[in-house]
């Protein structure tokens, strides 16, 4: 047997183990998931800028990954020629999100999953993600921090003002203080007892308070 017969043996003739039918079968499943993923990623998204780019990233990831899985399955050189050029891929774009990464991750594995042929598994699987994001990560929570900045002209209204956020809050600690001549600022975490933010309003008019700016402080960034 010479080298050119074991080449087409098994190139030419195992690249027909796919059926065109198992192919649009795959790709259509694989879009069918990867819009899911990019709905539950819509709706679980908790940052600051949202990006629909990253959204259809994820539709596409989906579909690229289920076909480059199917191409390997089908034959034995062509995935050597695969992980070859795959190891030369270098991705650049940081990932802003920690949940970004768990969003990647699932589409990359419900594309391998579905040209693997395990198709009730890629599927069930993807759902029962889906709930479990959508249920934990749109949990709203009021114990959430806020920093307080408060300026103060003199001693007397920044004892004012403490007392009265003691009162407002669930808990509230001082995290630094700046004291200068004619003014006193003061940054301090505060744990809210509900969503009211009205007190900010009054704090921001008792007598001796320059100013009073409330800002949540839960890790969200622009970016």
């Amino acid at each position: 047997m010479t080298f050119s017969d074991i080449f087409k043996s098994s190139f030419l003739n195992n690249i027909s183990n796919v059926s065109i039918l198992d192919m649009l079968l795959t790709l259509v499943l694989a879009f069918g998931l990867g819009v899911f993923i990019f709905f539950v990623y819509k709706k679980t998204y908790t940052g600051v800028m949202y990006s629909s780019s990253f959204g259809v990233t994820l539709m596409a990831i989906t579909m690229i990954t289920a076909t480059v899985i199917l191409a390997v399955t089908s034959n034995v050189v062509l995935s050597l020629g695969m992980v070859g050029a795959l190891s030369i891929v270098r991705f650049r774009t940081a990932i802003k999100e920690p949940l970004d990464i768990a969003f990647l991750f699932w589409a990359i594995t419900a594309g391998i999953v579905l040209a693997a042929g395990m198709i009730p598994l890629a599927v069930i699987g993807s759902v029962f993600i889906g709930l479990i994001l959508l249920v934990f990560v749109n949990r709203k929570s009021h114990s959430n921090p806020y920093i307080v900045v408060l300026q103060c002209e003199n001693h007397e209204s920044e004892k004012e003002a403490k007392a009265y956020l003691e009162k407002m809050s669930e808990r509230c600690s001082v995290k630094s203080k700046t004291a200068q001549k004619g003014m006193i600022e003061l940054n301090m975490e505060i744990r809210l007892k509900d969503e009211n933010t009205d007190f900010i309003n009054i704090l921001s008019e008792m007598k001796g308070v320059v100013s009073a700016v409330l800002v949540s402080y839960h890790g969200d960034y622009m970016g």
